[in-house]
């Protein structure tokens, strides 16, 4: 399994974010790569190298996800912050108002020259700030996608792209979740564009994958799949309902398993097989797998308790699927512990591959 890495990861290192009315030190920290990749050079799996991919292809495949506008607004976001104020230049750029989904109270159609008003625009977090580095590491990002579906698809059996910030709750024209760009819609749009017929794309994060859901709602082409703590309760609380199937074309390809807090192995693990038989039942030729290890019992922003040694059993699971997979990293809070749980999900998927 090749692994991908982002290079430029390190240079989105946010300070603060709003978690629960007050601010706090993030929980999204370079420190998550760090110790997956620490673990996979203990632990190695294969090759691991940076992306090397073509940037006219590369920003090609970004906008077959995301808007021009949403793009052209993260590019220069910190150019535009800074020239608000000089002062700027010290702290992190968050949110503080927002247009509601009212269309008749807040319009979104037109773009506001005050920075503080487009930030708001695009985003539907206080909890998500924006850096010097984040643009160039979100696009690292979206190159390490990139590679590993072009790996994938090129004959690979998986590959992973180990990058953050991480992508599944970034939509079409949103941040939030720590998100800016989809990787898991980029590596499943490539994998399209490669010439897949149906892609499905399997988020196994605690936290449902709106954004994805949002890219991906009204095709038939690619089944969006989540199993995930319950929005009643849990965030992004506005998407990710067991009644939300799709629309228009996509009406019956997306599936949505939310789960309460406190949910163990078994349960969680009965939804995972309910997820994995509606892959086969679809005839996806290509997967994807948003990757978050924040159902461990000792993440401290989720309420799942799957234990280090149940991810291995997780990825012989999706391996069982026998399709060729892309791995994209996602959550995962308990810093100590991501990457041994990164490393055990991703090993039992190559040995059970092996096996085969």
């Amino acid at each position: 399994m090749k692994t991908f890495h982002n290079p430029h990861h390190a240079g989105h290192a946010g300070q603060q974010e709003m978690f629960r009315g007050r601010m706090v030190p993030c929980h999204e920290v370079p420190a998550r790569l760090d110790f997956v990749l620490t673990e996979l050079q203990r632990r190695p799996l294969g090759d691991i190298a940076p992306p090397s991919v073509d940037g006219t292809a590369l920003d090609a495949a970004i906008a077959r996800v995301h808007s021009a506008r949403y793009l052209d607004f993260l590019a220069s976001a910190w150019s535009d912050w800074v020239a608000m104020d000089p002062a700027n230049a010290e702290r992190d750029a968050l949110p503080s108002v927002w247009p509601i989904g009212n269309p008749h109270a807040f319009r979104t159609d037109v773009l506001p020259r005050n920075f503080a008003a487009r930030l708001g625009l695009f985003s539907f977090d206080s909890g998500s700030p924006l850096t010097a580095g984040t643009w160039a590491a979100a696009r690292g990002g979206a190159a390490c996608a990139l590679a590993a579906a072009q790996a994938v698809a090129q004959g690979d059996r998986s590959a992973f792209a180990l990058t953050r910030p991480p992508g599944h709750h970034a939509g079409p024209d949103f941040l939030g979740g720590y998100c800016f760009l989809n990787n898991a819609a980029i590596a499943a749009q490539a994998l399209r564009d490669a010439g897949h017929a149906t892609v499905a794309v399997l988020d196994v994060d605690y936290h449902h994958g709106n954004g994805t859901q949002t890219i991906f709602y009204e095709r038939a082409d690619v089944l969006t799949l989540s199993v995930h703590g319950d929005p009643a309760t849990e965030y992004p609380f506005f998407l990710g309902h067991a009644d939300e199937r799709g629309a228009g074309a996509g009406e019956g390809f997306n599936l949505n398993l939310p789960l309460p807090r406190g949910t163990g192995l078994a349960t969680w693990r009965a939804a995972l097989d309910t997820a994995l038989q509606a892959v086969s039942d679809f005839g996806a030729s290509a997967l994807v797998v948003p990757m978050g290890l924040d159902t461990f019992e000792g993440d401290p922003i989720s309420g799942f308790t799957l234990k280090s040694a149940d991810y291995a059993g997780v990825g012989a699971a999706l391996a069982r699927l026998g399709l060729p997979t892309v791995f994209t990293f996602e959550g995962g809070y308990a810093v100590d512990a991501v990457g041994t749980n990164a490393v055990n999900l991703l090993e039992g998927f190559q040995q059970a591959t092996e096996k085969k």
